[in-house]
């Protein structure tokens, strides 16, 4: 159904065409299938990020079936429920403290969503039964005042959400795919066991026919918070994804993903930006940390021989290690075991560039004369001396004794 709150025309809405009359669609067929199903041309084609309308809050009203339900439900004069509260929160949209969103979902008597039922996200709250003649008052005391309906009881929902686009005669495709996704919705739901903590209901047009299969999840994220998200694109094969990754895990599918409650249609595009960035980021840190050439070995091992240098070899792979700068390229301010390690350092960054260009570079080993100081002889030469000296005198006293 048409945004009971206007704005100026989104993507979806300006190409939203092939309108279908206010008939029932007949099952789909293969010939239907191919023009208006998950096989037509058009599938897939576009760029889903960003498509969604800004909004912060979502109504649906429980209201009869899609098979029901004229192309604009919201304006027929014969369903006077849905026009009354359409018209009521249009008439109120400048003072309403929150961008609201209207949708029709099914609500049937005897079941769960009965006729008349509320359901406000991401409020996550439920009222019962609202006639046409409370309308106003719902209106101004809970989506104006933000406080409680007195006639009625907010009940509290917990669980997960799912409304599929079933919209058939506002737009064939939509009629096509969304009953297909309705009963592999709760196949899967069934089949998993997940009676009970996944709803999932048909609802009328939500903007983007092109996009069918329309799908918005309500779901707690990984922190427990509420919001909405908005898929396109979505085929029967889709729906174990979106309630294993979106439902299961609390993240979203990106290839699938239109839009989030509460985003501008830039801040949505921007967010599956960085989302990918992100993603990209991580692999990249992966690929580094499980890549031999990321450290510099190619392979080989190197670590500083005890002897004073190393050469080893892995897998075919041979590197030698240079323990210690030339003298020339020392700096002097530092402690001659840091120079150890920028030479070691050196050694191995020019090891990976020569490794790249396909040839080897060899370090040369270092060799304990190549750090030998003058001060070092003269020291030497001391103790040396020093030595001879008192073994003479010891000498000269047992022969004088």
């Amino acid at each position: 159904m048409a945004d009971p709150s206007p704005s100026p025309p989104t993507a979806a809405s300006a190409s939203d065409a092939l309108l279908a009359p206010d008939a029932t669609l007949p099952a789909a067929a293969p010939d239907l299938d191919k023009e208006f199903g998950f096989q037509r041309a058009e599938l897939g084609k576009e760029k889903l990020a960003g498509t969604v309308g800004f909004h912060e809050r979502h109504v649906f009203l429980c209201y009869k079936g899609p098979e029901e339900w004229p192309s604009h439900v919201e304006a027929s004069e014969s369903d006077h429920l849905p026009r009354l509260l359409a018209a009521a929160i249009k008439a109120r949209k400048p003072n309403l403290k929150k961008s609201t969103k209207l949708t029709i979902c099914e609500g049937e008597d005897g079941t769960e969503s009965s006729l008349g039922d509320v359901l406000i996200f991401p409020d996550m709250i439920r009222y019962r039964e609202l006639t046409h003649l409370d309308v106003d008052n719902f209106v101004e005391e809970v989506l104006l005042k933000d406080t409680e309906w007195l006639p009625g009881s907010p009940e509290a929902i917990k669980g997960s959400y799912v409304f599929v686009c079933c919209h058939g005669s506002r737009d064939k495709r939509c009629g096509v795919c969304g009953p297909a996704l309705i009963t592999r919705f709760k196949e899967e739901i069934e089949g998993q066991g997940l009676d009970g903590q996944v709803a999932v209901s048909a609802c009328s047009h939500v903007g983007g026919h092109k996009y069918a299969g329309n799908v918005i999840i309500f779901s707690p994220d990984a922190k427990g918070e509420v919001t909405g998200h908005w898929y396109g694109y979505v085929a029967p094969d889709d729906v174990p994804v979106l309630l294993r990754q979106h439902i299961g895990q609390g993240e979203i599918v990106g290839h699938l993903w239109r839009g989030q409650l509460g985003l501008s249609e830039e801040q949505q595009k921007k967010a599956l930006e960085l989302r990918h960035a992100t993603n990209g980021l991580t692999e990249e840190k992966s690929s580094a940390k499980e890549s031999p050439e990321a450290n510099g070995t190619n392979g080989a091992a190197c670590n500083p021989a005890p002897a004073g240098g190393c050469c080893q070899g892995n897998g075919g792979g041979l590197t030698c290690c240079q323990n210690d700068l030339p003298e020339a390229k020392q700096d002097k301010s530092i402690p001659a075991e840091q120079n150890h390690k920028s030479s070691t350092t050196e050694c191995d960054k020019e090891n990976v560039a020569a490794t790249k260009k396909g040839r080897m570079k060899i370090c040369r080993a270092s060799t304990w004369f190549e750090t030998w100081d003058r001060s070092d002889t003269y020291t030497t030469l001391a103790v040396v001396a020093s030595a001879a000296t008192v073994f003479a005198a010891f000498r000269c006293y047992k022969a004088m004794n």
